[in-house]
């Protein structure tokens, strides 16, 4: 029989005392591998802060509404720039750059790129804001070719997106391609946040010829577009008609465009060429085509091809009209005048998705929002613009998700339509799958998505930085006989090459 278990007083004593120091370590371990556990979760998260993790907000408007409830404006002074000053900042320049090129050794390709955002009169900038925020339900107010003056602002809302990502704490940022820096002398550029869409739109004429002027003084008034003359700043004139009467002046600066018109009606010649300038995307005015989107419509898309737009333009966009005359009543063919409101969208996003091609023709200008509606509502644009010129194709192949067709060709009798009915089925889906890739660099959004428009345009700006610099210290140096001064005058137009069909 075996001997019973026998506890000494001593043991018994100490017990209460081991249990303790056992409960202990189980908590502390505990503890610690609960803290390992979060400090993993935080690495592996892209996300600085967990509210990031949230669905993006793609729509303008809601995007505004949280900004503007968000954002306390601070107060800005205007410079009267010395001489004496205007060297002491190119002085603080070339030692950080000396600094910078001796020390590393990929300078100047580096990044993130070094952004200074002044901080202009709320005039420039938040009271414009307001001014859209408070009158947008006004949906009678039209252009003069008929097209909702508020709709077009959203189109052209680059300058929002880019200056709302640019100022937000860097906590609630996710771009690693750009970073906002307080002094000037550490900056490889210069951001104008200047709204020049909505004055145009929302200002009386003359109150708006006179607000761009003030800016133009405002800037150009400024030590550092003093030093470069403006080659290292940006400014956003994504619609063609603003900032027509001033930006003359402003012609050495990085501008944010549509496209690029070479026929003389929007730009003069040697105001933009693409060494320069950035080619930015329309802000889509349909919703997004998901994956799920995608999967689902596959087998809805009964229509060869479609359009839905205004059927006449000037100047380019001439060539609608004769479009619709040639494919009117064709079998498979959807042709439709557009309407505005919300009834004109939900017929574009229900006539895209159910198509297998949409057709993209030329515009008032070589470009058109409809060709950025037809690409994330997974439609193949079927290009038929001569001198388009598209956004980030230094980094985007176009010709993976859309097919380019010449003018000349278009307008041949039955020509367009043989050409589309000979591509693969294979093909088709091959391209459509690329778009459900591609979409995402044409989604603005807040916060600022990685791959997003708003980092491809940093992206692409590293290509100029460079060159920027090289202008810059040349026009410091060259004196004014000089028969090599650079112009832009030189620049042969923009035309898209031979290799069309």
């Amino acid at each position: 029989m075996p001997s019973k278990l026998h506890i000494s007083p001593s043991s018994r004593s100490r017990s209460p005392i081991l249990l303790l120091i056992l409960s202990f370590l189980a908590i502390s371990l505990l503890f610690l591998l609960f803290s390992l556990s979060s400090s993993q979760t935080r690495i592996l998260s892209p996300y600085p802060n967990p509210s990031l993790a949230l669905k993006p907000e793609t729509s303008f408007l809601a995007s505004l509404e949280d900004f503007l409830a968000e954002k306390a404006p601070r107060s800005s002074t205007v410079l009267q720039v010395t001489e004496e000053e205007l060297t002491e900042l190119d002085e603080k320049i070339f030692m950080r750059e000396s600094e910078r090129a001796y020390g590393d050794p990929y300078y100047p390709l580096e990044f993130p790129i070094r952004v200074y955002v002044y901080e202009m009169p709320r005039k420039f900038t938040y009271d414009l804001l307001w001014l859209f925020r408070n009158s947008y339900r006004e949906t009678d107010n039209l252009t003069s070719n008929g097209s909702p003056v508020h709709r077009l602002i959203e189109q052209h809302s680059i300058d929002y997106w880019l200056w709302a990502d640019l100022i937000a704490p860097e906590s609630e940022r996710l771009l690693k391609s750009v970073v906002r820096v307080r002094r000037q002398e550490e900056a490889d550029l210069f951001y104008i946040p200047f709204f020049t869409t909505i004055s145009f739109f929302l200002l009386e004429k003359q109150q708006c010829k006179a607000l761009y002027r003030e800016a133009l003084k405002w800037v150009t008034d400024q030590p550092a577009w003093k030093r470069s003359g403006g080659r290292d700043h940006i400014l956003p004139v994504h619609h063609p008609w603003s900032f027509k009467s001033v930006r003359r002046y402003m012609k050495n600066a990085i501008w944010l465009l549509p496209d690029m018109d070479s026929t003389g009606n929007w730009y003069k010649p040697g105001q933009v060429f693409l060494e320069k300038d950035l080619i930015l995307p329309y802000v889509p005015n349909v919703d997004l085509c998901d994956a799920k989107c995608l999967s689902e419509s596959e087998s809805k898309r009964n229509t060869l091809l479609f359009f839905r737009g205004r059927l006449k333009r000037n100047a380019g966009g001439k060539i609608r009209a004769k479009l619709v005359a040639e494919l009117s009543g064709a079998d498979g063919v959807v042709i439709e005048e557009g309407t505005a409101g919300e009834g004109g969208k939900a017929a574009a996003q229900i006539g895209m998705r159910k198509s297998i091609f949409c057709l993209n023709p030329a515009g008032d200008t070589p470009s058109s929002a409809r060709l950025f509606d037809a690409i994330v509502s997974g439609c193949i644009p079927v290009i038929i613009s001569d001198e388009l010129e598209l956004p980030f194709e230094g980094i985007l192949d176009y010709r993976k998700i859309a097919l380019f067709v010449s003018s000349s060709n278009a307008m041949q009798p039955g020509w367009l339509l043989k050409f589309l009915k000979a591509i693969s089925p294979a093909q088709i889906r091959e391209m459509r799958r690329n778009l459900g890739q591609y979409s995402r660099h044409f989604l603005y959004s807040s916060p600022a998505q990685s791959l997003g428009p708003e980092d491809l345009v940093w992206r692409m700006m590293a290509g100029k930085l460079v060159n920027i610099k090289l202008h810059t210290r040349r026009s410091q140096r060259v004196v004014k006989e000089s028969r090599s001064i650079c112009t832009c005058d030189c620049k042969r137009a923009n035309f898209t090459g031979p290799n069309i069909v």
